[in-house]
């Protein structure tokens, strides 16, 4: 069902119709909902993990926390541990950079 089919909402049968197949689209999307929260758990016991790696790691967090109090500037250090500016802040918070 989309927008631009003609259902006449202004009759009856238009208008059961129509919540006929809005009830069948709720089903569906919480049968999809139910079937990823299964998969998930599956995956889960499984020992599987979602979501990206991180890039961080306590041995570059320690390597940081060194190469900023020496005095190397924070772009240079993002750069070479291979992340970002941000990321390296998100790791480092101002209080642990003095």
């Amino acid at each position: 069902m989309s927008r631009t089919d003609s259902i006449d909402t202004s009759t009856p049968a238009g208008r059961i119709f129509f919540h006929a197949m809005v009830s069948l689209a709720e089903m569906e999307r919480e049968l999809t909902v139910q079937r990823t929260r299964v998969g998930l758990e599956s995956a889960r016991l499984r020992g599987r993990v979602g979501g990206r790696r991180q890039l961080m790691n306590d041995r570059k967090v320690d390597a940081a926390k060194q190469l900023l109090a020496s005095g190397v500037a924070s772009r240079v250090v993002a750069a070479n541990l291979g992340v970002s500016v941000a990321t390296l802040y998100r790791w480092l918070p101002a209080s642990e950079r003095l």
